[in-house]
């Protein structure tokens, strides 16, 4: 598996002495390129239990993207969630062969969102297959790219090439991540480069409670190794060279109390209602997306949904990814046929549940939306007629 590579244990490593929290993501994509949406979805959900960790400061995450998984940047240079402090890349991958599907390019997205940091590391004995797509990312990332170039280094120069310049691109890139995960990442467009952490790492974060360490998920290359199927939800752990453990943080049990074991049907009856109907962060996110939709801004509408969002439709179709969401929605938006009344709203945790009458074949037709928001996107959409 990747995350058992020593060299991204020695990343691990590194970055979990500078008092941050590193979790290596194991993904599909070591099968090969067809996997690239299911290694999407498995870094996306890997990122969620990483942000839901107590030990994890949820507002404060950088990704980085080594070698094959350079294909899954895009997605989130296009989408760039608030959380979001940069995304780096390390002799990445940026174009796919001919005949395979892939996601958001990276060189079609770069500087869309001019305040997320973005640093490229760059092999100066790169493959030619892999240089080519490269410096199309450069030329079209401008000033919104930063670069640290290993002109002697080749693909994977910080496990092939043992030099002083390898390690010092590797120091500058951890000392770069590290310094754009702080609270107030410089807005000069120059490399950051702090001193090294003192034994006592604090924040810089404004808080009553008690600061938790930023957080770093690397992306592995898709590289011949041997993978074995990971847990499901992985936890990150903030020990050196220590992968994502399968075991959850213990919560302890509290069993109700008399009082709420007794409490009046009606008082039930009225919570139930109350949690259906108050406003809920899902469904802020749900009006954004219908203001997007009425307003026929089709990239505004796009931000809204998660990279590897699935939208089922009621005649069985379904949609995934921002890319095919883009394609079915876009003549629908330039042809101004964006036009929904929603009747009704019922409203529960991550889940909205909507009544709407849609006029985008002309007529009204009647459809049930069930919209799923986590972490402030869209995951799963399903239309019923």
């Amino acid at each position: 598996m990747p995350r058992e590579w020593p060299v991204y244990k020695g990343y691990a490593t590194a970055a979990a002495r500078r008092g941050l929290v590193a979790a290596v993501v194991d993904h599909s994509l070591i099968h090969g390129l067809d996997r690239l949406v299911a290694a999407a979805d498995e870094v996306e959900a890997a990122v969620g239990v990483l942000r839901s960790d107590p030990r994890v400061d949820p507002d404060r995450v950088g990704l980085w993207f080594f070698s094959g998984a350079g294909l899954l940047a895009g997605e989130w240079l296009d989408s760039r969630p608030d959380w979001l402090r940069f995304v780096a890349l390390t002799y990445p991958l940026l174009a796919t062969p001919p005949g395979v599907d892939d996601l958001v390019t990276a060189a079609e997205v770069i500087g869309k969102h001019k305040d997320l940091p973005v640093l490229l590391t760059r092999a100066g004995l790169e493959r030619e297959e892999l240089a080519g797509p490269v410096a199309e990312f450069v030329s079209a990332g401008g000033a919104a790219l930063d670069i640290i170039d290993v002109p002697k280094g080749h693909h994977g120069f910080d496990m092939l090439d043992h030099t002083e310049e390898s390690r010092a691109a590797v120091t500058k890139a951890l000392d770069w991540a590290i310094a754009h995960l702080g609270e107030e990442p410089g807005d000069d467009g120059k490399l950051l480069v702090p001193p090294p952490a003192t034994k006592k790492t604090t924040s810089t974060r404004r808080t009553t409670s008690a600061a938790k360490p930023a957080a770093v998920a690397k992306g592995a290359s898709a590289g011949p190794a041997t993978r074995q199927t990971p847990p499901a939800a992985p936890k990150a752990t903030p020990a050196p060279s220590v992968a994502p453990s399968a075991a959850p943080s213990a919560v302890p049990s509290t069993a109700p109390s008399a009082a709420s074991v007794q409490a009046p049907l009606a008082d039930l009856g009225m919570a139930t209602v109350a949690a259906v109907t108050a406003d809920t962060p899902a469904a802020r996110v749900i009006s954004r997306e219908h203001a997007a939709f009425d307003a026929h801004d089709l990239e505004a509408f796009l931000a809204m949904y998660s990279p590897t969002a699935r939208i089922l439709l009621a005649d069985g179709t379904e949609l995934k990814g921002r890319r095919f969401l883009r394609e079915h929605y876009r003549p629908r938006f330039d042809a101004g046929r964006c036009k929904t009344e929603v009747v009704q709203r019922l409203m529960l945790g991550e889940w909205v549940v909507e009544h709407v009458v849609s006029y985008d074949d002309g007529g009204p037709t009647p459809q049930l939306g069930l919209y799923r928001v986590v972490d402030g996107l869209i995951t799963d959409v399903e239309f019923r007629a």
